[in-house]
């Protein structure tokens, strides 16, 4: 069976629509399958509507959050709820073409056991947005060893890969790149990204920007060396204007050192506090991760 998790926040216009196309398309298919969508704390009729489908569709379940707890513990609350031999992650939005998951599931009878979607084109983002996501997923790509360009959460894991990954204790797991860092066999479905049929983006530029930052703190230390590097080149200015200084002092040269030090003190300043901004970062991490709350709480259930 194939399980198809389905995180929602204040999704209720797309809800009623993303179970019937869903279900339709594997239907269609004839592929045995549940829907679990995951109501993220959701302020609107999101869940109204997911027990709503769980009524009409026995293959509909739903689990909703006590509170919004992110995209991440939805995803995650989905795979533990998850039953199926082989589970995909799909966005609530169907800006991942749903036709797609036939595909994917075609390629895990194959015995492909990490099927990833990646985006062939991204759709209408603005400039600022396309090239913030092209530095994110660099840096993390470069910090994880595998490309994760064109990475997104649209997947499907085989139970042995689902398994490992919710062996993962983290609270900050970021599942977009363990998924990938898990290995086993593991082949690519390219996509375009569709546009919303109903609703608007919950997802600000803000919100992304503070997505991303949390993500590559919990994923990867790169940061922390970037406060070495950061050291290093503060030694090696310093070397430079330590030599200038003394070549001026033995040759008699007055220097006007009032301007150089004013921008001295601020760009050594800047990077010291940028270093303790990165490692901040880490400390507010290990202190999340040593209270060991859970990464969610379930607060109701739906469907069979």
């Amino acid at each position: 069976m194939l399980s198809v998790v389905i995180p929602a926040y204040c999704e209720q216009e797309m809800v009623p629509v993303a179970a019937k196309e869903i279900g339709r398309i594997l239907e269609e298919a004839r592929i045995d399958y549940e829907l679990v969508f995951v109501d993220d704390g959701s302020k609107d009729t999101t869940w109204e509507k997911i027990t709503a489908a769980s009524r009409d569709n026995p293959h509909v379940r739903g689990a909703r959050f006590s509170r919004n707890f992110g995209k991440e513990a939805a995803i995650f609350a989905g795979l533990q709820e998850a039953r199926g031999e082989c589970v995909a992650c799909i966005d609530c939005d169907l800006q991942h073409p749903p036709e797609k998951l036939v595909e994917m599931y075609r390629l895990w009878e194959q015995g492909y056991e990490v099927i990833e979607g990646v985006k062939s084109d991204r759709g209408k983002e603005s400039a600022i947005h396309r090239a913030f996501t092209k530095l994110f997923y660099t840096l993390i790509s470069r910090a994880t060893g595998v490309d994760m360009t064109r990475a997104s959460d649209f997947k499907l894991l085989d139970r042995k890969a689902v398994n490992v990954i919710l062996t993962m204790r983290e609270k900050r797991a970021f599942f977009r790149a363990l998924s990938s860092w898990v290995g086993f066999r593991t082949t690519e479905v390219s996509y375009e990204v569709q546009e919303r049929a109903a609703g608007q983006s919950k997802w600000s530029t803000w919100s992304l920007m503070k997505y991303a930052v949390s993500n590559i703190t919990s994923f990867t230390a790169m940061p922390l060396h970037l406060v070495t590097v950061f050291g290093m080149i503060t030694l090696a200015v310093s070397v430079v204007m330590g030599a200038v200084a003394l070549i001026q002092k033995f040759m008699g040269v007055a220097l006007g050192g009032f301007t150089t030090v004013i921008i001295l003190l601020l760009f050594i300043g800047s990077l010291i506090m940028i270093s303790l901004g990165i490692i901040g970062y880490y400390v507010g991490n290990i202190y999340e991760e040593i209270k060991d709350r859970p990464r969610y709480i379930v607060s109701d259930h739906c469907g069979e």
